[in-house]
């Protein structure tokens, strides 16, 4: 019998289809406008989502931008077949595990979590590189900083020896005198600004001409 301290200890797990409706509007689009394949996918929660110019901010390059609300890294993978494989990107770039630590997923398991999506994607997509984005620092969940920064560390750490996956660090590029710099942020404080999102597509940018 699974307790609920059992749950809490290891985080809640959201159910997925809670995206439903997010998914289809994709695949509407899809229809609709074809995306070419073999381009570079942004794919993760909201910090993709509100990344309203990204393909502005990567003009040499054939983005595809599918973030969905607050969605957490098993969301990504449970919809694989449906927002990853149908496109055969050369090139994934993920941005999730933000939200799953603020909902009580440990950093372990956020780690564990992304193994299992490269380990889906490389099953099916063996030549596409992935490349996560470091679980950022923001000033509305800074008191969750210690499990992002482990979390970082064990992902970094994974990348380091598995060919086809890079981790990027865009956490360092947000922070001023140790802390998250606030004039990078909205007014939620949690989300990117435009001068944010600059500091990202540098770091990012660089990464994928390496």
């Amino acid at each position: 019998m699974v307790t609920l301290a059992a749950v809490t200890s290891r985080g809640a797990e959201a159910d997925p289809k809670r995206w439903e409706k997010d998914i289809a509007a994709f695949e509407a689009m899809d229809r609709k406008n074809p995306p070419q394949k073999g381009g570079v996918l942004f794919v993760g929660s909201s910090s993709i989502r509100f990344w309203t110019n990204i393909a502005q901010d990567f003009p040499n390059l054939k983005v595809i931008s599918r973030g969905f609300g607050g969605s957490h890294l098993p969301d990504t993978t449970y919809f694989a077949e449906r927002i990853i494989f149908p496109y055969e990107p050369s090139k994934i770039v993920l941005y999730a595990g933000d939200n799953d630590i603020a909902r009580g997923r440990s950093a372990e398991q956020v780690a564990a979590d992304f193994r299992e999506l490269v380990e889906k994607v490389h099953a099916r997509l063996p030549k596409t590189k992935i490349y996560y984005l470091a679980v950022k620092p923001s000033p509305s969940r800074w008191h969750l900083s210690p499990q992002g920064r482990e979390a970082n560390r064990l992902i970094r750490k994974y990348c380091r020896f598995r060919p086809k996956v890079e981790f990027i660090d865009v956490w360092t590029p947000l922070m001023k005198d140790g802390k998250p710099d606030p004039t990078l942020f909205e007014k939620d404080r949690l989300h990117l600004n435009r001068e944010g999102y600059a500091r990202w597509t540098k770091v990012i940018r660089k990464a994928l001409e390496d």
